[in-house]
């Protein structure tokens, strides 16, 4: 029997989406002014979060999503996730282990903050410098300004 909670049913819809690679559906799930934050990209409002999701998916390689944990009190939720995927600019495999809180308006998204271990993160995506240096605050702002940098470009060539 599904779940009577629409909260619930909402993430459940947004986890699926993302189990399917249809970043337009997760989009979907968003308020028009979202707020969005992670520790690699940092925070992103508005279509700049679906942007993201339609970049990552489009560059996916290997990808599978298991979730689980769904809770919900008020318009509040949260969840689990754990992504499987290569990353893309050194091919090597990474297991990112995801905790999301979600806050939820009108039925839509209006805050999503996903927390996961940077360090652990840097250590498979990039190897040796992950493991020497993915720890120290120059080496994570690095990151976040190249997720940046990758998630401009992308919105310039989608906007062309």
């Amino acid at each position: 029997m599904p779940d009577s909670n629409p909260n619930i049913a909402l993430i459940e819809r947004f986890y699926r989406a993302f189990q399917s690679l249809d970043a337009d559906a997760m989009a979907a799930c968003y308020a028009p002014d979202v707020r969005f934050e992670d520790p690699a990209f940092g925070v992103l409002f508005g279509r700049e979060a679906g942007d993201m999701w339609r970049m990552l998916l489009h560059r996916a390689s290997d990808f599978a999503l298991t979730f689980d944990g769904i809770e919900s009190l008020g318009q509040t939720a949260s969840a689990n996730a754990v992504a499987r995927y290569t990353y893309s600019a050194t091919g090597r495999p990474v297991v990112n282990e995801i905790r999301t809180r979600f806050a939820i308006r009108d039925g839509l998204i209006f805050e999503q903050t996903d927390t996961f271990d940077l360090w652990r993160w840097s250590r498979q995506a990039l190897g040796p410098a992950g493991w020497c240096f993915g720890w120290t605050p120059r080496m994570q702002q690095a990151i976040r300004k190249k997720a940046r940098r990758a998630l401009a470009d992308f919105r310039k060539q989608a906007a062309a």
